[in-house]
């Protein structure tokens, strides 16, 4: 069966809302919500056939694009490989040019709408943002909180507090607070034992590698409406991360650190490689900083995570 190379579009509004259009009932995964695009013809590149899907479907011209994912997927009587940009820029008011209904929607609402199963990853992809700030070690309480406080206040978006040298107790107290800085502004994702789960429902969890080893074949720990991360550095991790079902991943050192010296960087070729393979939202961490998001994205990654690197002077 040959693979279907599909060219799609996350279009996001100057509001931050993005564009989904219902598939008529006639097509494959018939009245299933989609993100607009089309099948890129022999002697395309995704580009030109994501622009001239975009102009037949939506009666639009891209302006700005970028890669974000790409989703390989076998449906039993189709496969796809989901090739998907981010339109950040077009003229035209967008209408649909076939009669197809559609919605813009916020990041958030997105799971609210059901999507062919092989765009979950791009639903997740979609609600991401590109940098995600991890805490630095070594802080007193009140300058971790006053840190949280000040990134979220500068855009952060995405924040895992990494802690390794409290205690428990001082740990989870910080995380109430931290919960409470990030609380609809930014994503919280927090670190620790899985009898944990329960007392921070509205935290996602980020497992450390130990935790991918240890608990992957039982599969997801809680359900879909609940972010989940796992930290990766090879090939052997991230298939365990896929089995577990998590929704991104940081994937690291891409360069030498200064907290990880002995580490031996994976290298951004060898990051492209494993990234391939892997086809849910990627984070690259280790050596980099916000100058590196477009690097990030021309070898498929989501973004950049970092801590010195993205750490707001308080």
């Amino acid at each position: 069966m040959k693979r279907v190379h599909v060219a799609a579009a996350v279009i996001r509004g100057e509001d931050g809302r993005i564009l989904i259009a219902r598939r008529a009932d006639s097509q494959h995964q018939g009245g299933l919500w989609e993100f607009p695009g089309g099948k890129v013809e022999s002697g395309e590149d995704v580009e030109t056939a994501l622009a001239r899907e975009l102009r037949e479907e939506l009666g639009i011209e891209v302006g700005a694009s970028r890669p974000l994912i790409q989703v390989s997927h076998d449906y039993p009587d189709k496969q796809v490989l989901l090739d998907v940009r981010e339109v950040t820029a077009f003229s035209g008011q967008p209408h649909g040019a076939e009669g197809q209904p559609l919605a813009w929607v916020s990041p958030r609402e997105l799971p609210q709408y059901s999507f062919p199963e092989a765009n979950t990853p791009i639903v997740a992809a979609a609600r991401l943002p590109d940098r995600y700030l991890i805490t630095p070690d070594g802080l007193e309480t009140p300058q971790l909180l006053r840190g949280i406080q000040k990134a979220v206040a500068d855009g952060i978006r995405l924040i895992q507090l990494r802690a390794p040298d409290m205690y428990d107790p001082q740990y989870r107290d910080v995380a109430v607070d931290a919960v409470g800085l990030c609380a609809g502004k930014a994503q919280l994702m927090l670190k620790g034992p899985l009898e944990w789960l329960g007392d921070f429902p509205s935290a996602g969890w980020h497992l450390t590698a130990a935790q991918l080893r240890k608990y992957a074949a039982k599969g997801r720990p809680f359900p879909t409406d609940r972010w989940l991360a796992a930290s990766c550095h090879g090939a052997e991790e991230l298939e365990l991360a896929r089995q577990m079902g998590v929704d991104f991943v940081t994937l690291s050192p891409v360069q030498p650190t200064q907290t990880h010296p002995d580490a031996t960087p994976i290298g951004w070729g060898e990051a492209q490689r494993l990234i391939a393979g892997f086809e849910h939202p990627v984070f690259l961490l280790g050596g980099v900083g916000p100058e590196d998001r477009v690097r990030a994205w021309q070898v498929g990654g989501q973004g950049v995570a970092g801590i010195r690197a993205f750490w707001p002077e308080v």
